[in-house]
């Protein structure tokens, strides 16, 4: 048995969803992650990953489920409505004794082709030193890997990078951070707002190309409060989420080849 071997993460699937999502409503169901893929809802090959990975212990599922996904997971929290009110209710429904684990990952349930190998390295690579870890993936990394995929990119001095749909956090630390991402959330649309958060220059330099990543870690840090780190990995599907029918269709062509091979 490996060091790594020995670590345990509990989990928080973020299941739910807008109720008035047309790309849901179109495929009969209520939330994205119960869309089918290769005739089974996304969400449960997330699931698979996680409980193939080795080292996920425990699974809070936040969302509306169908018996299959019940099967495969511990615990079943109602969706809260938002983001954060969903991450919070998740780390609150792992607790113990009011205890959390000492590290708990968060995973959305819309990216199926994340594979329990992917879960298994994002975790073993992971740094230990900081109360919130979210991987990063190239945009060279997402093209080769998935051609014609269409992601939303940063361009740092470092390279492009898309943001992944997976991260790592010390819950014990969530009640020190989330009032002031809750901030930086619902200005990230408001330029001006967003700008005095973070301050004008690094905006000014992220808008450039001019920000490297280890500078964005330390600003991330110091506005939330606790130590920040961003994880550059070379897994494509940590970044790639299906919002779209040609993320879905692009999702089932690399399933079923996949499957087949």
């Amino acid at each position: 048995m490996t060091a790594f071997e020995t670590v345990r993460y509990d989990a928080v699937v973020l299941g739910g969803g807008d109720p008035g999502d047309a790309f849901a409503a179109a495929h009969g169901v209520a939330v994205k992650p119960l869309i089918p893929v290769g005739g089974e809802p996304m969400a449960l090959y997330v699931l698979r990953a996680l409980r193939g990975s080795g080292r996920v212990a425990r699974i809070a599922y936040v969302g509306p489920v169908t018996p299959e996904i019940g099967a495969l997971i511990d615990v079943r929290v109602t969706d809260h409505g938002s983001l954060l009110g969903n991450l919070e209710a998740g780390v609150e429904a792992l607790e113990v004794d009011g205890q959390a684990a000492p590290r708990v990952l968060v995973v959305t349930a819309d990216i199926p082709m994340l594979s329990a190998a992917e879960v298994q390295d994002v975790l073993d690579s992971a740094p230990t030193d900081a109360a919130l870890v979210y991987p990063v993936v190239r945009r060279e990394v997402c093209e080769a890997a998935y051609p014609g995929v269409r992601r939303t990119y940063a361009r740092l001095r470092d390279g492009s990078f898309t943001g992944g749909n997976v991260f790592i956090l010390d819950p014990a630390l969530i009640g020190q951070f989330l009032p002031r991402l809750r901030e930086v959330l619902a200005a990230r649309k408001a330029p001006l707002k967003l700008a005095g958060l973070i301050g004008p220059g690094i905006l000014l330099r992220l808008l450039t190309g001019r920000l490297t990543v280890e500078a964005l870690e330390s600003k991330v840090s110091g506005l939330l409060g606790v130590t920040a780190r961003a994880l550059i990995t070379p897994h494509a599907a940590v970044g790639t989420d299906v919002d779209q029918d040609e993320d879905l269709a692009l999702a089932e062509a690399y399933l079923k080849s996949h499957q087949a091979g």
